[in-house]
């Protein structure tokens, strides 16, 4: 183990020009869906955007929005904010009763605004490493395996944003896509961190090693998240809310973090173990 720590400080990014070469590996939302749960919904061609802070940061950012909805009556300062936000983008306004609104999320919490969207543009691995390189920085992956609940997703994104990860990688089937509820719950954050969706997680996990990172996942028994040295080219795993890392997937990580836990309670929400280690990388690649 402290041999593998010794290779990985050797390929950080102290001289603030990352290094991608890895030693030779061992060998080898919408409207919500009654019909189906959100997860599946991956398909859909429409996404509605709601609330202030979500709505903001989408006019302000490149996803493709069709219509911009007001609620008659809404605060003023809101309003031309909105308005000047989608002036700018040539956006058709339309000024709605609260009831249309209400009828567009599904009786979410709206705030007063919507946006009709396309549905969300994924990237792809090769745009996460340039939005690494483009900071001069060694790359700091998420991968997500089989997250469910689109709450859990957006509060990762918003961590995410906030730590300064170059993006998060999702897998295309059983799990939560970039819907409404998560850029709702991601406050914006959804705009500013690339989110990559692939069919095999195993098989991406693989041609990471090839370019350089470093696969650490999470489980009971391994090395307290504390230590963990991740100044070089990292992917984090989080596994699934109830069952964890797949098995297959496991088999694939070089190293496991545990997050010690003294009370009586032994599991974490996905959103909250990851921001735990999230932060935890942060510290070892920003310390003080």
């Amino acid at each position: 183990m402290a041999q593998q720590k010794n290779s990985q400080k050797q390929r950080g990014n102290r001289d603030g020009k990352p290094k991608f070469e890895r030693r030779d590996k061992k060998s080898n939302s919408t409207r919500e869906n009654k019909q189906r749960p959100e997860f599946e919904a991956e398909d859909e061609q429409v996404e509605f955007v709601y609330g202030h802070h979500a709505s903001v940061e989408t006019l302000k950012g490149e996803t493709e929005i069709n219509k911009v909805w007001l609620q008659t009556g809404v605060g003023e300062q809101m309003r031309q904010e909105i308005i000047a936000l989608a002036k700018k983008r040539g956006l058709v306004i339309q000024d709605v009763p609260k009831s249309k609104l209400d009828e567009l999320v599904n009786e979410q919490n709206h705030q007063g605004v919507v946006l009709s969207i396309s549905a969300y543009k994924y990237a792809t691995i090769d745009e996460l490493f340039a939005k690494a390189a483009e900071k001069e920085e060694a790359p700091f992956f998420l991968i997500l395996d089989s997250i469910e609940d689109p709450h859990n997703l957006g509060s990762i994104l918003r961590t995410a944003d906030a730590a300064g990860v170059h993006g998060v990688i999702i897998p295309k089937r059983r799990a939560v896509q970039l819907t409404a509820t998560v850029a709702k719950t991601s406050t914006g954050a959804i705009e500013h961190v690339p989110v990559a969706r692939v069919t095999n997680l195993v098989q991406t996990v693989e041609n990471l090693k090839e370019r350089g990172l470093w696969i650490f996942g999470t489980d009971m028994d391994g090395k307290d998240y504390r230590q963990w040295d991740a100044q070089g080219p990292t992917a984090l795993i989080i596994g699934n809310e109830g069952k964890g890392i797949a098995p297959l997937l496991k088999k694939s990580v070089d190293e496991m973090l545990t997050i010690p836990m003294i009370g009586h309670v032994q599991s974490l929400n996905a959103s909250v173990a990851a921001s735990l280690l999230i932060y935890g990388a942060f510290n070892s690649r920003h310390p003080l």
